[in-house]
């Protein structure tokens, strides 16, 4: 099968998107197939060009029997409106226009979260006669009122027109949460084309650690200390400045410190809140390499999961917990009632508190750092259950997807 895939995040960019993207895309290859990904020059979050790399209209190369087209976009940082809507609007353009010039395509795939990436693999997939998979990571625009980027409009309305349009025209949906799916039959979708693939992690890469990594531990100043660890893009959907408000609560306990690492719209106002009350128990690191992820977890003791007190994120799955469960970590998740807070309290992996609750995940920190044995058993818990979430059984599953789209259309 030759799959050609459309997304506006590749390695060595470092975001979930990028992250599912490649690490399917490689185990697809292993088994045997051809895969072509269509995507920008890395940029994400911060909107500049990585090192290596320049914005031109048409650049290729291999990465693990990966082939990588990247083509020429507007690029801009991971915030704004009008620009990211730029950016998702050129991407779309190019990438359709590459997308012509790639040989003999069994299938098309266009992942969200902005489903503009979507449109222009639809409109390959019309042009070519192909079958259009519509990888859904996100219910977009309702994401976009949900952060507050924006209120209700004229605009909004006209996005969740083509929304909808690319729902019904999709030969195959794959959603990465069971709540998804819900969202799209109440919204009338025929469930008969929509799957299920959750989001995983590469326990090639992932595995607990005895111990922290030196370097960084001595480097950070987080040698001896017990480390709650937010790990990931710094967004508006993350309530970040709410852990900031609990980090002030215990801020004379020496031994608990907090650890921000990664990159996004929120992290130079988080760094400033840092700075701004003088929180010396808080440690923030910029985003760094994929292949230093490994390293960053080892510092932690406990993973954090945070996200607004918002209906719609009651049905996100934040990949984060995978990779949490890969490292061995017991978790604190601050999110609605929902399908992430659902795993936790199957898998008994961590604790569950109210979003937005500063004290509430202070008083969190202060038990698992007292009780020893808890925190072992979570842990325990968490590795134990990772292997549900293997990205080499997910990869096969997706691969039945598409499978399954290519039935379809030949019917």
């Amino acid at each position: 099968m030759h799959i050609l895939f459309l997304t506006d995040n590749f390695p060595p960019e470092g975001n979930a998107p990028a992250t599912r993207t490649y690490e399917h895309a490689r185990e697809w290859v292993k088994l045997g197939h051809k895969v072509t990904i269509i995507t920008g020059v890395p940029n994400f979050p911060e909107g500049k060009v990585f090192a290596g790399y320049k914005n031109k209209w048409f650049q290729k190369e291999i990465i693990d029997g990966i082939e990588v087209r990247r083509v020429k976009t507007f690029i801009t940082a991971n915030e704004g409106f009008v620009k990211r809507t730029l950016d998702f609007l050129s991407f779309m353009a190019t990438g359709f226009f590459a997308g012509l010039f790639v040989k003999k395509p069994d299938v098309i795939v266009g992942t969200s979260p902005q489903f503009f990436t979507a449109c222009g693999a639809w409109a390959l997939s019309a042009v070519r006669r192909k079958p259009f998979v519509f990888e859904l990571r996100d219910i977009w625009p309702a994401s976009i009122t949900a952060v507050g980027a924006m209120e209700k409009s004229a605009a909004i309305r006209f996005l969740e027109k083509v929304e909808m349009f690319l729902y019904r025209r999709a030969d195959r949906i794959v959603s990465v949460t069971h709540s998804f799916k819900r969202e799209l039959l109440d919204r009338g979708i025929d469930g008969d084309k929509i799957g299920v693939v959750l989001n995983g992690v590469d326990l090639s890469t992932y595995k607990p650690v005895k111990c922290k990594d030196e370097e960084l531990a001595e480097r950070y100043g987080l040698t001896d200390k017990f480390v709650l660890g937010y790990v990931g893009t710094h967004g508006m959907a993350h309530a970040l400045d709410k852990v900031l408000d609990a980090a002030a609560l215990l801020k004379e306990n020496d031994k608990i410190r907090f650890l921000f690492a990664g990159g996004g719209a929120a992290k130079e106002q988080l760094n400033e809140g840092i700075t701004g009350r003088d929180l010396t128990n808080v440690v923030s690191i910029p985003r760094q390499p994929k292949e230093m992820m490994p390293r960053l977890w080892s510092l932690c003791d406990v993973s954090l999961i945070s996200l607004k007190d918002t209906e719609l994120f009651k049905t996100v799955i934040p990949s984060k917990i995978f990779e949490s469960m890969g490292m061995g970590l017991p978790m604190i998740i601050c999110a609605p009632k929902g399908e992430a807070t659902d795993i936790i309290e199957w898998t008994d992996s961590g604790l569950i508190i109210e979003p937005e609750c500063p004290k509430k995940l202070a008083d969190a920190l202060r038990l698992l750092v007292n009780e020893s044995d808890m925190n072992n058993t979570f842990a325990a818990n968490a590795y134990r259950h990772a292997s549900l979430y293997d990205r080499k059984v997910l990869a096969t599953k997706m691969l039945e997807e598409f499978e399954q789209s290519i039935k379809k259309r030949a019917s």
